[in-house]
């Protein structure tokens, strides 16, 4: 019989405490694998996310609440920028997207956020492709893109918790007060394919609709001053001899407002292949002026995961490794006991020939059967964990889950159980290398 065989025995033979010692090992590699999973899950919802777009210029402030409020649509808007600005970027040439987003609306009952923009939203992928996989972008479960000022696409989210469906009509909070509702009513066009990202819970208003809007307009006054300023700052973001001018706009007809009353809370831009330096230069230009922020969402979506969600990230993990060594302290206390009870055991095995280094081995052995075997059965568990929580979290936070999403990290938690497996038998087997052969049989 060899080395594991008989290490197996033994391990047969305390079923009980065996089995409870790998439970705590597995239980400890479960909650590792799920947080490992769920974290490499949601910080690749933020990066897709927030890398569709190369800039988002919003009002001066705070460049992660910018980030946050109009991608991700989980904060309040800072302020709003002239849409003459909006108009001036559209005409750069670095630049292949430019899409307003007017926010602070919601829907009647201050659930989701009511998005304006235009159509072109819907025109870009959600998700960039690169070399190896092709980009994403947006389907419809139903219907199509809106046309007219008062038409709404929905995103998945939205449709599904309201039950509305082509051709349903509703009405807008204004400033996401539910006592305040316009009395403009909006018709549905279009319902979204689930993306796994924010847009799943938003509603897109065509973004004249949106203006013309009662309290969206902007005092005529104050709007021309400020519009005046940042046309003026537009015109010098490209070098004099490629200066930009935005031809002179019609007169607006009687009940429309003018560009000059128009405001965007942000800008969604998106640089020309091929121009990867147009996008840091556009950037710190618009930051010189007054009127405009332009930040990079994919550097402000990554500092927040570094620091926060980071942290949080790196704690939890150093939580279940405590866990996990308490589990291997688990192991060498419930091996070293079971050597009183198997003195004898031992002594006749030494008396039979085998060798104090057999001894050793199969002590060794034990330690190492109850860290892995406690290891797979984790991994296992952890994995049956992510699968079940699945469609939880997707409930809850409209993120796409894998149920069978795998971290590169998880492949070191074996070897990693190995390295305490060999420290606990080694402690162990020391103890019984050392019993002496005749106090054993005389026990």
């Amino acid at each position: 019989m060899n080395v594991l065989a008989i290490a197996w025995k033994s391990i047969r033979e305390r079923a009980l405490v065996s089995s409870l010692t790998m439970l705590s090992v597995a239980l400890g590699v479960a909650l590792m694998v799920t947080v490992l999973v769920i974290n490499g899950i949601v910080t690749q919802v933020f990066n897709q996310s927030s890398s569709a777009y190369d800039l988002v210029v919003g009002a001066k402030g705070s460049g992660l609440q910018l980030v946050l409020n109009t991608i991700f649509y989980m904060d309040k808007p800072i302020e709003n920028v002239p849409y003459k600005f909006y108009l001036q970027l559209t005409k750069l040439r670095a630049v292949e997207h430019a899409i307003p987003v007017a926010l602070g609306d919601s829907t009647a009952d201050g659930k989701y956020r009511i998005v304006g923009t235009t159509a072109e939203y819907f025109d870009v992928e959600y998700i960039p492709g690169n070399a190896r996989t092709p980009g994403k972008r947006f389907q419809y479960a139903s219907g199509g893109g809106f046309t007219k000022a008062f038409e709404a696409v929905l995103g998945a989210k939205v449709a599904k918790t309201y039950g509305w469906k082509l051709g349903d009509t509703f009405k807008i909070a204004h400033g996401g007060n539910t006592e305040d509702i316009h009395a403009d009513i909006f018709t549905v066009t279009g319902v979204l394919a689930p993306t796994g990202t924010p847009a799943d819970r938003a509603v897109f208003v065509h973004l004249d609709g949106f203006f013309q809007m009662s309290g969206h307009a902007k005092p005529l006054a104050e709007a021309e001053e400020k519009s005046r300023q940042a046309a003026g700052e537009a015109q010098d973001l490209t070098k004099p001899t490629a200066a930009i001018k935005v031809a002179e706009q019609p007169s607006p007809k009687p009940g429309e407002l003018s560009d000059d009353e128009k405001e965007v809370t942000a800008i969604l831009v998106r640089i020309k292949p091929g121009s990867a330096l147009a996008g840091p230069m556009l950037r710190g230009k618009i930051n010189d002026g007054l009127t405009a922020q332009a930040v990079n969402p994919f550097e402000q979506i990554n500092w927040l995961m570094k620091n926060l969600v980071g942290n949080v990230r790196v704690a939890l993990l150093v939580l279940t490794a405590f866990i996990l060594l308490v589990s291997g302290v688990g192991i060498f206390v419930s091996i070293y006991n079971s050597l009183a009870e198997r003195r004898r055991e031992i002594a006749v095995l030494r008396a039979l020939g085998a060798s104090r280094r057999t001894i050793f081995s199969i002590i060794l052995g034990e330690a190492t059967l109850l860290c892995l075997l406690g290891g797979l059965f984790g991994l296992l568990l952890g994995h049956a964990l992510v699968f079940i929580a699945a469609p939880i979290v997707e409930a809850r936070s409209d993120m796409l889950v894998n149920p069978f999403a795998f971290e590169p990290a998880e492949l070191l938690l074996l070897p990693g159980l190995l390295v305490i497996a060999l420290l606990v038998g080694w402690g162990a087997g020391t103890a019984a290398y050392r019993t002496d052969v005749a106090k054993g049989l005389q026990s």
